[in-house]
Order: structure tokens, then sequence, then C-alpha cells
């Protein structure tokens, strides 16, 4: 099941609901969150100059995490902040109904030794629709919310691309590779080379988006991590 959790557990499916859409802000934490969306490695990550467009002199090569400077720029925070608040009625739905089979629950464990045979077996069988209901309705939004992420991503990712294409010709770079790769061949960069705030604040002026209000309920995406370093 796609939640991990046994039919029957109805917190554990709330909880792990609201905990997917908190992390669906900040889309690079999806890799470890379990959605496991495909989008991400059908995206492009980083610009290889060909060797005919390629300046003459030593290469010139820069680091970037690509998925994070794409949630992190303010249009990427704006627009999965609205896909959380969408889905924010879908979360309090799923509440009320795991806080009516709990209380069906609690109903049946202070009343059963006073129900008829006939009574029990109506009251379990109800409690067992109404948890089939809530995994199928908690399934149906996870899906649901992740074809509309995948679909946010794919479109974000192109126009943050195109300026990382942009950039990486003005500043005369030969290579430009992609850490946030789980399967990255980065394994030393210096900070100097990450153009990932570059690309965002490079973005953010293209865009004109402004950025989220400081006081904004949802949680913003992680800060764009550091270049990686030898061990």
């Amino acid at each position: 099941m796609p939640f991990g959790v046994a039919v029957g557990s109805q917190p554990g499916i709330l909880k792990e609901f609201s905990i997917r859409m908190k992390r669906s802000v900040a889309l690079v934490m999806t890799l470890a969150s379990g959605l496991g969306l495909t989008a991400i490695a059908q995206t492009p990550s980083a610009p290889a100059a060909t060797a005919a467009s390629a300046p003459a002199g030593p290469a010139k090569i820069a680091v970037i995490a690509f998925q994070v400077a794409v949630a992190q720029t303010n249009e990427g925070q704006r627009n999965f902040a609205d896909l959380q608040k969408k889905y924010d009625p879908k979360r309090q739905q799923l509440k009320t109904l795991s806080d009516e089979v709990d209380n069906l629950k609690k109903q049946l464990q202070t009343q059963g030794s006073t129900l008829t045979d006939a009574e029990r077996s109506e009251k379990t069988r109800s409690i067992d629709e109404k948890e089939k209901q809530l995994q199928r309705s908690a399934e149906d939004a996870q899906n649901d919310m992740q074809q509309e992420m995948q679909e946010m991503y794919n479109t974000l990712a192109s126009k943050v691309y195109d300026v990382l294409n942009d950039y990486v010709k003005q500043h005369g770079y030969t290579l430009v590779l992609d850490f946030s790769q789980q399967q990255s061949p980065v394994l030393y960069a210096a900070e100097s080379t990450n153009i990932t705030k570059d690309i965002i604040s490079a973005y953010n002026q293209k865009s004109g988006v402004p950025a989220p209000p400081a006081d904004a309920t949802i949680s913003a995406p992680a800060p764009a991590p550091r270049a990686p370093a030898a061990h």
C-alpha cells in the first residue's frame, strides 16, 4: 500500500498523508518521502557545451542542485504552497472520516458486552467499510497530488533550465553537473563552483514573482545544499 500502513490504522494513514503534503512544498524532499516522482528523472539536469561551441582554453565547470533550484524559486515556492492549500480540504475530510472510525471502534469496545451478536457484527462491518473508504480516499488523493506535482514541476523545470542555459553561456561554463541526482558523479566540488543560488536569483529576476511572505504558514523548501566535499 502506498502509505506504508496496514488497513485499519487510520491515524497512521492520516498522519502520513499530512506529512507527504508538507514535504511536497519542497520538491527535492520527495526523493525521501516515498512519492517517487518520475518527473525528477525526466527533467534536464545541467547543460553540457558541445565541442563546437565550447570556448578555447581550460574547462570551466560548475555544479548545481537543479531540483532544489526549481523548488526554491519564488514561483516554485508559491506553486507548491498553492498545491498544498488545494489539498487541505481533502486532508480535513480524511481526518473527519478517521475520527468517525475511531469513535465507532471506541463504541464497539465499550458497548461490546451489551451488544447482541447481530449488533456487534453490524458495527464491525461498518467499521471495516469506513476503513476501506479511508484507505481508498487517501490513495486517490495521493495519486492526484502526485500527478499535479509532476506536471507543475515539469513546467517550471523547463523554464528554470532555459535560465540555466543562458547563464552558463554568459559565464563561459563548458560543463555543469547536477549533484542533486541520486546517482550524481560529483564526489567533490569547491563551494565557489556551486551556482544553485545564482540560478535561483536569475530566475526570480526574470519571472518577476515576489518572494513568499515571511509569515507564511506553509514551510518553505530547505536551503540550497552546499556543494559536496571530499571526506
